[in-house]
């Protein structure tokens, strides 16, 4: 304490060590499978990993990048959001290289929030959204996505009804972290004409952009009226396992990106100069490479949500992105932490309880999530354990 007061600002006195520091520490101390954080156990392409060794050696970016970030990503992104959506950005006005999707989010939070302004987030959220939002002065409204028929669907008179006069930002998420969810056509549609209607703008975290296994990706950017509302994020360690480089990028109109960037500068300034000119090699690879990866992981959430099915668990089969939702109850189970907690000595797995990612905890009690984005050999091994869970 120090003249009375807590150390830590009181907006993020309720966010304690996150619940991936904990399940992965978890996982080292007892040596079980860790299929709680999203991280790849296999590295991204060669050639793009070659591509960053030569520019290292070649002093392309070993220095501070541009504060937009170098040319050749942003025209790499540019190039990107034309070719795979038909969407027109400037790189040079339209595009900022940022520190992952996560800063992303951040910066564009910190400089389109007022204290006091709301944020509707789809709940379960990531949990990197709530403390964000509170950085910024933000109060967070949740609407949540409720399991239907096998997949968690968004109320869309639920989000209409949560918009009030102090609404300034709908902060989405597609395809969605934890629940795998892929927002389809009229949803977005929806979403798209309550932003227009009631004047809010949009941050869209699209970082699983390329991994829909039903459905289709498609950007909230590209829907009448919402270009110049919408700040899209994405990034390069999703979509080509090199997570731990932290590329990330934002497009929007010009105007947008000069807001994001006067937080952004403040953050980081810049990063991963190297790194950035193998993620715009990255960027061009063949569409090829974008179809192996979505098969891949489709035939690894096969096997996973196959096995967990036979384990007992009440599987809600994802649309996309790295992650299987669980519920326990058919375990016998209703309390999601203890269960995870105590899974590492009962079958030696490590998984993360969704109710971390709610504002209404309850809600999410008794759900449970699991990663897949692992090799095929360690995916067989977690579900030969788990299938103990039956007879403990």
């Amino acid at each position: 304490m120090t003249q009375g007061r807590p150390l830590l600002n009181r907006r993020l006195a309720e966010f304690g060590t996150t619940i991936f520091a904990e399940m992965s520490a978890l996982a080292v101390r007892t040596g079980s499978i860790n299929l709680g954080q999203g991280f790849p156990d296999t590295d991204g392409p060669e050639a793009v990993r070659e591509a960053a060794v030569r520019a290292v050696r070649t002093g392309h970016g070993n220095q501070y990048p541009p504060g937009l970030g170098v040319p050749e990503l942003r025209n790499a992104v540019a190039e990107h959001q034309r070719r795979h959506y038909g969407l027109a950005y400037d790189p040079d006005s339209e595009v900022l290289v940022t520190t992952g999707a996560t800063e992303a989010v951040a910066a564009s939070l910190l400089a389109l929030l007022e204290p006091g302004d709301e944020v509707i987030a789809l709940e379960p959220y990531y949990d990197s959204y709530a403390a964000c939002i509170a950085m910024a002065g933000g109060t967070r409204v949740p609407v949540t996505l409720r399991p239907h028929e096998g997949a968690y669907r968004l109320d869309l008179e639920e989000l209409r009804a949560a918009v009030t006069p102090r609404t300034r930002l709908i902060l989405l998420n597609t395809p969605h972290n934890p629940t795998g969810t892929v927002l389809t056509r009229e949803e977005l549609a929806a979403v798209a004409g309550l932003a227009c209607e009631r004047d809010l703008l949009v941050v869209t975290d699209e970082v699983y952009e390329h991994l829909v296994f039903e459905g289709e990706h498609i950007p909230l950017a590209s829907f009448p009226g919402m270009r110049e509302r919408t700040v899209t994020v994405s990034s390069a360690g999703k979509t080509f396992s090199l997570t731990g480089w932290k590329v990330g990028w934002i497009t929007a109109s010009p105007e947008l990106v000069a807001a994001v960037r006067s937080a952004k500068q403040f953050l980081t300034f810049v990063s991963g100069g190297p790194f950035q000119y193998a993620v715009a090699e990255a960027l061009r690879l063949p569409d090829s490479y974008f179809d192996g990866l979505r098969e891949d992981l489709r035939a690894k959430r096969d096997l996973l949500s196959a096995g967990l099915a036979e384990a007992g668990f009440e599987v809600y089969k994802p649309a996309g992105t790295y992650f299987v939702t669980t519920d326990i109850r058919p375990l016998g189970e209703s309390d999601g932490f203890a269960f995870c907690r105590a899974l590492p000595e009962r079958c030696g797995v490590v998984a993360v309880p969704n109710a971390v990612f709610y504002d209404h905890r309850e809600q999410g009690a008794h759900f449970v999530r699991f990663a897949f984005c692992k090799r095929t050999e360690v995916l067989e091994d977690a579900v030969s354990r788990l299938k103990g869970l039956r007879a403990s």
